[in-house]
């Protein structure tokens, strides 16, 4: 095991029983109070696709992610975010949950045509919204060099929904 990925997994609190009896839910918040490992993870992002034009946030830890590596890596910051929540036209894609449906979107003038572009989240669970926020980024008209996560939670293989995309995740449990 990497330095980083050790230096992730100590930081992740599991939460028993949250959001609802049975989950254990990875809480992130001790890394991101951390300033030395919030630094390592950032710097880490920023660094796996250089040249990127435009780094992807989705609602809504992904958003404290991305946009410090966007700053880093001297690219843009593109929320993804949920319905409703843009104030201009919007793309928007509907995916599957384990209990129903949910849409995201971006805003239509996001992107360039070509626009290289790396989608950062906190956790690939089930894959549903990266695989939504990357059909949104293709029918904007750029280009997807790669999803990038702090953790991938193997078991619930999304990984698996994500064929054709360049996938790294920091750490895999």
């Amino acid at each position: 095991m990497s330095e980083l990925s050790q230096l992730i997994l100590d930081r992740i609190r599991d939460v028993n029983d949250y959001p609802k009896p049975g989950v254990v839910f990875k809480d992130i918040t001790p890394l991101l109070a951390d300033a030395k490992a919030f630094a390592a993870v950032i710097d880490e992002l920023a660094g796996l696709y250089p040249g990127v034009d435009k780094i992807v946030g989705i609602e809504a830890r992904g958003f404290i992610l991305a946009a410090p590596a966007a700053y880093r890596a001297q690219a843009g910051f593109v929320p993804v975010r949920k319905k409703g929540k843009l104030p201009s036209a919007t793309l928007e894609t509907s995916y599957e949950l384990e209990y129903g449906t949910a849409d995201i979107e971006v805003h239509r003038d996001a992107f360039s045509p070509g626009d290289r572009v790396l989608i950062v989240d906190d956790v690939l669970a089930t894959g549903g919204t990266a695989e939504a926020a990357v059909e949104l980024v293709k029918r904007a008209g750029a280009e997807v060099v790669g999803l990038a996560v702090l953790m991938e939670l193997a078991f619930l293989k999304g990984r698996e929904r994500l064929t054709g995309v360049d996938l790294h995740s920091l750490v895999i449990v």
